[in-house]
């Protein structure tokens, strides 16, 4: 079991998503056991490993609770490929609209892109040695060496006193430069360089095609036809990044991105299913019910576990992590067909946010809209403060507001934030200049805030 010790424990998985999630303690134990699972299957006998399923998570609760940031915030700490889709829709184009299998085509996508950015990184100092290169060519060609010259009549043992060659010259002029470069000294000087433009976009005329061959049939018409480069005139700081990557793309093997994409997205991989209530129905028979049970059937097979084609190769779903989350308010898990329930074994009921837990969210996650507005204003030279009575009286009239208009959990916090600090970021830098230090009271949050909720002049708050 050693070779788990690199890997959170379950304890401290929970312990990283407080940092930034308030309560939820139930939701963030199943799916802090659901990550370790993963873990723990990949160092299983291999016999079994294949035998061994992900327990999908259904998270039911009412909006701006956490079910996304939680799902969100495992497939960071997984380091996992992790993509987000609303099954509702699969419903909006009267069922002949997007194509289920898409979600598992982003995943693979999100998997590529994550790879590639690890491999750029491994070839980083050889590919910014070859930039190096390329800009000191542009801004001092290399002297080609002319081949054998004349010996000197000179003996050998008494070296010639002769100048240096242009070469020699070249060089040391070359070496001055490059340092200038890594310094940035050189930064806002222009460079012209040739780069890499997308051909126009390929159409396929004929019949319905599904999303797949579509994709690989682009993809193969656009590497037939020629690579347009076209020259551009950029600062060398600009002129550094497009090359760079350029470069870094040029050290990387793709096949070998691909295959080891595929695989992390296989065995890694979280895909979150958001608005799943929206697909389920109490009532049985004709009409948009039939379009819904349709979306469900379509899940069923990818959730059980299908092989999918992508542009970068055949896909197994069976080891994919889905996370499928719903408010149910007007149906119930139970409405589900029950073949889809049952892919769903572990359910977790998300509680609604209390003024307490509105309190915590602003002043303790790391990315707190407090910490956020401070960071913000610190750009300016600005600083501000809230204090805990504001913090208080601003968690107060959030509640207010979510009991008598509409219950959108955490992103009311938003709009009074906005609300209360919309004219003061007005007024910097015009009116409040550098090095101020403003500081948010109960009484400032009243005065801005209490009026409009005691007059139940709600309008602008409701989303």
């Amino acid at each position: 079991m050693t070779a788990l010790e690199n890997f959170y424990t379950p304890t401290q998985i929970v312990a990283e998503l407080d940092k930034y999630i308030i309560g939820q303690h139930d939701a963030k134990r199943n799916v802090a056991i659901a990550l370790r699972n993963r873990w723990r299957r990949m160092y299983a006998q291999e016999d079994m490993r294949k035998e061994i399923m992900p327990n999908n998570i259904l998270l039911i609760g009412p909006t701006g609770v956490g079910k996304t940031e939680i799902a969100r915030r495992l497939a960071k700490l997984a380091d996992a490929p992790f993509t987000k889709v609303e099954a509702s829709k699969f419903t909006e184009v009267g069922y002949v609209g997007r194509d289920v299998e898409s979600m598992v085509r982003d995943l693979v996508e999100q998997s590529v892109n994550m790879v590639k950015a690890k491999k750029k990184e491994e070839v980083k100092v050889k590919a910014e040695q070859a930039v190096e290169d390329i800009i000191l060519d542009l801004l001092i060609p290399p002297v080609k060496n002319a081949g054998m010259g004349f010996k000197s009549s000179a003996s050998a043992a008494e070296p010639a006193a002769v100048p240096d060659s242009d070469q020699e010259l070249n060089e040391r002029t070359r070496e001055l430069f490059r340092e200038k470069i890594r310094s940035g000294e050189l930064d806002e000087r222009k460079v012209e360089i040739n780069v890499q433009q997308n051909g126009p976009g390929v159409g396929v005329v004929g019949g319905p095609m599904d999303e797949a061959s579509m994709m690989n049939i682009q993809e193969m018409i656009g590497n037939m036809m020629p690579k347009k480069t076209k020259k551009r005139k950029l600062s060398i700081a600009e002129a550094r990044k497009i090359l760079l990557d350029e470069e870094s793309s040029k050290l990387i093997d793709m096949d070998d991105v691909k295959d080891e994409a595929i695989r992390k997205a296989e065995n890694m991989g979280i895909i979150f299913i958001d608005e799943i209530d929206k697909v389920a129905s109490s009532k049985k028979g004709g009409g948009p019910d039939v379009s819904r049970e349709g979306v469900q059937r379509d899940l069923l097979p990818i959730v059980e576990g299908s092989a999918v084609n992508t542009k970068y190769g055949i896909i197994h779903t069976d080891h994919i992590l889905f996370i499928a989350a719903g408010a149910f308010h007007i149906s119930k898990p139970s409405d589900l067909i029950p073949e889809l329930q049952g892919r769903f074994p572990i359910r977790v009921e998300l509680n609604s946010l209390t003024q307490a837990d509105f309190y915590h969210i602003l002043k303790e996650p790391k990315n707190a809209l407090t910490k956020q507005y401070q960071a913000l204003l610190s750009s300016e030279n600005v600083t501000i403060d809230f204090n805990d009575d504001a913090l208080l009286s601003l968690s107060e009239i959030a509640f207010e507001l979510n009991v008598e208009v509409e219950n959108i959990g955490a992103r009311r916090l938003h709009t009074v934030m906005s609300h209360l600090l919309n004219e003061l970021l007005f007024d910097v830098p015009d009116r409040i200049g550098a090095n101020a230090h403003i500081v948010i009271t109960r009484e400032l949050v009243e005065q801005k805030l209490k009026g409009l909720v005691k007059n139940r002049d709600l309008s602008q708050f409701i989303l």
